[in-house]
């Protein structure tokens, strides 16, 4: 079996490669949202994914593998947001720019796995896909709360360290799918 970082770099790799083509069919017409809009979308993913998993139904032929790997990306997009903020006009980014700010959050993300799966000694991999799911919408409304209040914490991390987060759940949930328990 491959180890954690050789799996987490295998799922982010077939995360960017979706992120890679849509911005060749549609550019970077994120950049025209908010973080705020962006958190809203993951928010989308994220009920979607719980949906399916408290019915066991999908009226659209896409699965739980799909929505996670869609909050790794949105995960990405809100992160390049914050750094840049966003763009009136939207299209702002190359591919090759935005993929070289993809590739400098994915990384963010992996270190920041390595560090916590040193300290917590992976326990991740005794949990339950559904409690990424949940712990997802957890940090989602964190975000919310923590946007709402403009930026303004006493003493939670920033919305950055919620999406590093969110990221890293999704890709758990993706190993396991992918490689199983």
């Amino acid at each position: 079996m491959q180890d954690t970082n050789q799996q987490f770099e295998h799922i982010i790799a077939e995360c960017r490669g979706i992120f890679e083509q849509k911005l060749h069919d549609y550019g970077s017409a994120w950049r025209i949202l908010r973080p705020s809009s962006v958190t809203d979308q993951i928010l989308i993913k994220a009920n979607r994914i719980r949906s399916i998993e408290v019915t066991g139904i999908t009226l659209v032929n896409e699965g739980i593998a799909t929505e996670f790997m869609a909050i790794v990306n949105y995960g990405i997009i809100a992160l390049i947001q914050l750094e840049l903020g966003y763009s009136e006009k939207g299209y702002d980014l190359t591919i090759e720019q935005a993929l070289q700010y993809y590739d400098k959050y994915s990384h963010s993300a992996l270190e920041l796995m390595k560090a916590k799966n040193h300290d917590y000694g992976e326990a991740w991999r005794a949990m339950r896909i559904s409690s990424y799911t949940d712990l997802i919408l957890m940090k989602i409304f964190r975000t919310k709360g923590i946007e709402n209040n403009h930026g303004i914490t006493l003493v939670s991390e920033g919305v950055d360290a919620n999406y590093l987060d969110m990221i890293n759940y999704s890709v758990f949930g993706l190993i396991k799918l992918e490689f199983g328990e």
